[in-house]
């Protein structure tokens, strides 16, 4: 994964942090916690805000337009990255791929 974002601006969401800490809370990885938290003391936090929120109602919009069900947490995560003037998002989660046909976002998507 390290090829994919080599020499990019790296960010993250508050969104994002809040998943990946709750799965980690579920599954009591008190080690992996104290990683992850390491990580995202270490990088920039996007926040959900208003211009975040018309980004994303925007996406939802779209989607529900074209008929494709995407996770409403994957959505508001694409506003925040958009509305912060990302381009690129990389991602295992496959709803990006569909997101990315109703906006300008870039998905990168690894195994």
């Amino acid at each position: 994964m390290q090829d994919l974002i080599k020499n990019e601006d790296i960010a993250t969401t508050s969104i994002t942090c809040h998943e990946i800490l709750t799965g980690l809370k579920i599954k009591k990885a008190k080690k992996e916690e104290k990683i992850a938290r390491r990580f995202f003391s270490n990088i920039r936090i996007l926040k959900f805000d208003k211009e975040a929120a018309e980004f994303s109602s925007e996406i939802a919009a779209r989607l529900l337009a074209v008929g494709k069900a995407v996770n409403s947490m994957d959505v508001i995560i694409a506003g925040i990255a958009l509305a912060n003037g990302a381009e690129k998002i990389v991602t295992r989660d496959k709803d990006f791929v569909e997101i990315s046909k109703v906006s300008d976002l870039e998905v990168l998507v690894y195994d």
